[in-house]
This record gives structure tokens, sequence and C-alpha cells, in this order.
């Protein structure tokens, strides 16, 4: 082997070495060679002369574009705070007869609310009977957002490496054996009953205040108590994102077909000739209460999507 290509070979070995060293590891060899390196003499320091910075030409090029871009930004944002305030002044006052909230349909809502819904809680019967497509909506925009975040987060091989896999094997490790009991003894007994007190509510949101929204959060949070308690592995055995997919799809497709029954068997009023039984009892006010059993199962797996996904990446 000639000089040249032994001392090629050396040069890269020491630079193998030292990348080694820089990324935590031991090199089996020292960075700096056996002999020790001549001392060099010191020349004596020159002044260099400074060059000439070039003057920066702030009107031409990606600078005036990031000048105009800030002087649009104040201007749009200036004229869209005065046109809010304008409103603001022109609205109605309260209570008083020309405000458009004091009109006919707030009044057919609570004199003939109980007659044509069956719900005790009028606020049921007017998101989930009068208003119950733009409620639909609204469920359909959580479940459009999860999706949208789980297509930004969720784990795959094209976002991860190995070492990010490695470090996510070990906190499944350390959450299967390392666990803290206080929180476990506690978090045992505090999901039952906020699992419970979930389903309660939504089963009787059109009888009480509560419902579909509002159950699901408690449920939700249950869910994401579980998860912080037991770990995600524990979790996954249950709940997992085929699960998510099955359950919001199903929820959604029925709050769809149970709503769109309307169309094809009622006139102006879309009445979907269902009984509305007995006021107050549990099994009242027509499809009101497949539909807030919908609803609160589609913010329960949404809150807990967002949860997983943020944190772990992976539902």
């Amino acid at each position: 082997m000639s000089k040249m290509a032994r001392s090629k070979k050396e040069k890269q070995t020491s630079w193998q070495r030292f990348c080694t060293w820089v990324n935590g590891g031991t090199a089996e060899q020292p960075l700096l060679p056996a002999e020790p390196a001549k001392p060099k003499k010191a020349k004596a320091a020159k002044p260099k002369k400074q060059k000439a910075q070039p003057v920066r030409k702030e009107w031409m090029g990606l600078s005036r574009f990031e000048h105009i871009y800030r002087i649009c930004a104040v201007l749009i944002g200036v004229v869209m705070v005065g046109v809010l305030m304008i409103a603001v002044l022109q609205l109605p006052l309260f209570g008083s007869p020309d405000n458009p909230s004091v009109n006919e349909v707030v009044e057919r809502y609570v004199e003939k609310g109980l007659e044509e819904t069956g719900a005790v809680n009028m606020v049921a019967g007017m998101i989930l009977d009068y208003r119950a497509f733009d409620t639909f909506g609204e469920s359909s925009v959580l479940f459009l957002a999860v999706t949208c975040v789980t297509m930004l987060l969720m784990r795959d091989r094209n976002n991860t490496n190995k070492e990010e896999d490695l470090l996510t094997a070990r906190e499944h490790v350390i959450e299967g054996y390392e666990e803290d009991i206080i929180l476990t003894k506690v978090a045992r007994i505090v999901i039952p009953c906020a699992l419970v007190y979930g389903v309660y509510v939504v089963l009787n949101g059109h009888l009480s205040p509560g419902g579909g929204f509002s159950g699901g959060t408690i449920m939700g949070s249950a869910l994401i108590l579980f998860a912080v308690s037991f770990g995600m592995i524990r979790m996954s055995q249950f709940f997992n994102y085929a699960t998510f997919r099955k359950i919001t799809s199903c929820a959604l497709m029925v709050y769809a077909a149970s709503k769109a029954y309307s169309f094809f068997t009622g006139a102006n009023h879309l009445e979907s000739h269902i009984p509305l039984g007995v006021p107050g009892a549990i099994l009242s006010s027509g499809l009101i209460l497949i539909l807030d059993i919908c609803v609160g199962i589609v913010v329960a797996c949404t809150m807990y999507g967002f949860y997983a996904l943020f944190t772990k990446g992976e539902l």
C-alpha cells in the first residue's frame, strides 16, 4: 500500500472516530495521532483591510415584497377591526322589539317545542330536532378535524426514524413496568364513575341539562385518564385506530340516516312520524335520544384522538 493511500485511510478513520465521539459513542482509538504535532511559529498578524460591504437595496426583490406584505397585513387588520366595531355599534339593543332574536322562531321554540319535539330540555329539542342538520355539520367538522390531525401527526415510515422508534418502544416498556401506584389506584375508582356519569348525561340530555356534547366530553376525559394512568399499550388493546374509525363512522352514518329519514316521510316541517312518547320518560322525544348518543360517541372519540395524536403520534 502506498504512503498516499495509507494516509488517506488514516484520515477517514480519524473522521469516523470523531463522528462517533460527537454522537455519544466511544472511540477505540484516540482522536489525535500518537506523535504530537510540532508547534508552528506564530506569525505577526497583518492588519486586514475591511472590504466595503454592498449597500442593501431595501426596495428591490424580496426585501421590497416583505415591506409591502407587512404594510398590507397591518391595513387589512385595521380594516377588519373597524368593520367589526361598526357592526357592533349598529346592533339593536338587548330586549328591543327590533332585535332579530325576538321573532317568531324563538316563540315557536318556547311555545311549541315540547309539543313538536317531545323533549323536556328545550335546548336539546332545538339543536337535535329543529336544527339537527347544523349539529350534524358540527359533528362532521370534529371528525374531519381528527382526520386532518391524523394525516399530519400519525407516526409512519415517512416521518419517523429508528431513534424515535427506539425511544417510543422504551417509553412503552417504562409504562408497562413502572406504574404510579397512587395514580393507578385512584384511576380505578374515578374512571368507572366518570364513564357512568358521562353515559347518564348523554342518555338524560333530552330530559335535563346535558346532551351529547357535554356527556361525550366527560367520557373522553375518562379515556384520557385511562391512557395517562395505565399507558397507551393497554389502551390500544380495546381502543385503537381501527376501532376509532369504525365507531365514529358508524355514529355519523346513523345520525345522517336518522335525519335523512325526515326528507322521505315528512312535509314542510320534516316530520318523521316517529312517536314522541310521553314527555319526561327516558324513551321519549323521538329520535333525539339516538342523535344524542351518536353525538356523544363522536365527541368522546375526538377528545381522546386529539390527546393521543398530539402526545404519542398514534391511536
